[in-house]
């Protein structure tokens, strides 16, 4: 098997795995951890000794920790001001699977792109639902559309934001 054709067999693994994912949390708001830590692992071993690795080992090792880490401090923040958790530590362990996979420079626009289909989705949601605010909002769904965006168009945001050299 050719080295493209690997690496897209990959890819729509993970993809398969992410889908999978965001219907649990839509519909159980919960990432099970029997899911979201072997793709941590394998998203760092994958990176590690495949020679088709999405990045470095490093930026593997990096992106975990910094996926987990960053949604951590936010929710921590968030539970000194309101007394309560804002964000689930599926989505943490969630976005340091994706941080393993891709690396800790596709964090930045994963964490965009899921905000802002988030935010839209969240109007929806609260539309669909009659504007009640006491409810719980799945975020896991939009951390993994915006993996899936990453994964198959990497930098997409980077390249729409940062000027062109003329």
């Amino acid at each position: 098997m050719d080295l493209k054709a690997s690496i897209w067999i990959v890819k729509a693994l993970l993809i398969l795995a992410l889908i999978y994912l965001a219907y649990i949390d839509w519909r159980t708001f919960r990432l099970p951890n029997t899911i979201t830590l072997p793709m941590i692992f394998l998203g760092i071993a994958f990176n590690i000794i495949s020679d088709t690795r999405f990045t470095n080992p490093s930026a593997a090792l990096i992106g975990a920790c910094l996926g987990f880490g960053s949604l951590w401090i936010l929710n921590s923040g968030y539970r000194l001001l309101k007394g309560h958790n804002g964000i689930g530590m599926g989505d943490a362990k969630l976005l340091a699977a994706l941080g393993a996979w891709l690396g800790w420079s596709a964090l930045p626009s994963i964490l965009l792109i899921a905000s802002l289909t988030g935010l839209v989705g969240g109007i929806i949601w609260l539309k669909w639902r009659n504007f009640q605010l006491q409810e719980a909002f799945p975020f896991g769904p939009f951390i993994v559309i915006a993996g899936i965006i990453e994964l198959i168009w990497p930098q997409l945001i980077p390249t729409f934001i940062l000027p062109r050299p003329i």
